[in-house]
């Protein structure tokens, strides 16, 4: 999974003013308000809008107590019982993968070729692909993306999508990413499943009409969310979510941008603090 370690605003004091002033945003809320959003129209896609209330949860034991519209969680540990529990619960659910990366955990690890793999990406056990290689990487990813599709997701969350931003071990161009991105929007599409763009700041001018959402790391700590606006322009959702710092010194900002955020922990068990949208009421049937 990609994500990085700086520290942001977690060591910085705020002014008591501001602190009162952003209470509407501060600890977990046990009154957190019933939220949903609608199925789309059958032979549609579903397409969450800005504001929406989200749960992610990729490890420990899935808390589905949470009100929350929209679960992302871990495509190959969540079973079609979990899924079909929550759809009749009516939430929607995203499937995460990792498709810009290897992990020799999953239960497919042995069908991507070695040459394929390059360097760690920092995570134990994961290692960064060449996504180059697609007429090889497409048949894996849709076997992986047929998975998804058969349990009842709703959307696809593939991670690991700015391997030519990092040190991967691959001559890596944003022409390479853009290629790879693409291909991975039209296998998930071609199933009916809707696709978020993870990360990949500096491709989301060339890449909002290919991807329904955005799932997004950190903008906060990196003074980075504005960069996320064509989404919410184009009445995409964004889920966000920070791990350094308190909810109180990015909530504001957050709701002025539409954007779905949460507060989480590194290892993003069931625990979360989430801030409220703005103007919830106004948006009500939108979500």
């Amino acid at each position: 999974m990609t994500r990085t370690t700086r520290r942001g605003l977690g060591g910085r004091a705020l002014p008591l003013v501001l602190l009162i002033l952003l209470a509407a945003c501060t600890t977990e809320r046990p009154d957190e308000p019933e939220d949903l959003s609608p199925a789309p129209a059958p032979g549609a896609r579903w397409q969450p809008k800005p504001g929406v209330s989200w749960q992610w949860q990729l490890t420990g034991k899935l808390d589905t107590s949470v009100k929350a519209a929209v679960y992302d969680v871990d495509g190959f540990n969540t079973t079609k019982e979990q899924v079909d529990g929550l759809k009749k619960a009516g939430r929607r659910t995203v499937c995460y993968l990792s498709t810009g990366a290897w992990e020799d955990f999953r239960p497919d690890a042995d069908a991507f070729p070695k040459e394929m793999l390059g360097k760690g990406n920092g995570w134990e056990g994961e290692r960064w692909l060449d996504i180059r290689r697609l007429t090889e990487l497409e048949p894996l990813m849709a076997k992986r993306f047929d998975m998804c599709h058969d349990k009842g997701f709703d959307a696809l969350e593939p991670d690991n999508m700015d391997g030519y931003r990092n040190d991967t071990g691959f001559p890596l161009t944003a022409d390479d990413q853009l290629k790879y991105n693409r291909m991975i929007a039209k296998l998930a599409h071609d199933r009916g499943l809707a696709v978020g763009l993870k990360n990949d700041l500096d491709q989301i001018p060339q890449l909002v009409g290919d991807f329904d959402f955005a799932v997004n790391e950190q903008c906060a700590e990196y003074d980075e969310c504005e960069r996320l606006t064509p989404f919410i322009t184009a009445g995409k959702a964004v889920f966000h979510v920070e791990y350094e710092g308190k909810l109180a010194q990015w909530c504001g900002r957050s709701q002025e941008l539409r954007l779905s955020s949460l507060q989480k922990k590194y290892e993003l068990d069931a625990w979360r603090q989430f801030c409220p949208p703005k103007d919830k009421d106004k948006d009500k049937g939108q979500d």
